[in-house]
């Protein structure tokens, strides 16, 4: 079971950066593949990036296309989403989620971490 846990959500202000982190518990992280979600209040949950377990491939949603990067560190047991010139409509609950399957990971991960919020304030 891995136990995943994000961290460096907060406030910014529209045009800033964030970097978001997710730490893995689990020794074979680096067999994960790993994807960014998020969900705003009464909106569905989004998908935002994702990368594949050696860091080769990744893939983005076409709302954060060009502004966020997906990188991980399997060394450190840590993904991370780094997000650029936020804007109002990026403010969500992020999730991260592992799951052996690239094609899974980018839908419905079978593991999750418990969230971290960002707001971009206009």
């Amino acid at each position: 079971q891995v136990q995943l846990v994000e961290s460096g959500g907060g406030l910014v202000q529209t045009g800033g950066s964030l970097r978001l982190s997710c730490s893995a518990s689990e020794r074979t992280f680096s067999t994960y593949n790993m994807g960014w979600f998020r969900q705003a209040p009464g909106k569905e949950r989004e998908f935002v990036a994702a990368i594949s377990w050696s860091g080769g491939r990744t893939y983005y949603g076409d709302s954060v296309k060009g502004r966020f990067t997906i990188s991980r560190d399997n060394a450190k047991n840590t993904v991370y989403l780094q997000m650029n010139s936020l804007k109002p409509e990026d403010t969500a609950v992020y999730y991260c989620g592992a799951d052996f399957s690239i094609g899974v990971v980018m839908s419905t991960p079978r593991y999750w971490g418990q969230g971290t919020q960002v707001t971009v304030s206009s």
